[in-house]
């Protein structure tokens, strides 16, 4: 696992960055997608969970879609049990299906538009 603690980039490399892959992606990748709060909240609760990560998953109908998952301190993914959670269990937990843009895009930033 990289040594780098800071994630952090400056808005005008931001704007650049999206503006960049708004001009060049590929129709059925996503402008963005936002993810509910108390979902980001869940994963990050995540018993040993030191980070999370972003896997790029693609559906039937050949969209793409971001997987998160949470990791441990030397990088490896923490998983549910492959047998379906029982409800009201506290086994790790894997988001998808953020709202996704297009079509349920945000307000306009300059980071969209």
């Amino acid at each position: 696992m990289s040594t780098i603690t800071n994630h952090e980039i400056s808005l005008q490399s931001a704007i650049d960055m999206t503006t960049h892959y708004r001009a060049n992606r590929p129709s059925n990748f996503p402008i963005c997608e936002t993810f509910e709060k108390e979902a980001i909240q869940k994963l990050l609760d995540t018993t040993g969970c030191a980070s999370f990560r972003i896997y790029y998953g693609m559906k039937a109908d050949d969209q793409v879609d971001a997987i998160l998952v949470a990791a441990d301190a030397e990088g490896n993914d923490i998983l549910p049990p492959s047998a379906p959670a029982v409800s009201g269990t506290d086994d790790p937990v894997i988001l998808e299906d953020g709202y996704r843009c297009p079509d349920d895009c945000p307000p306009s930033s300059s980071l969209n538009s």
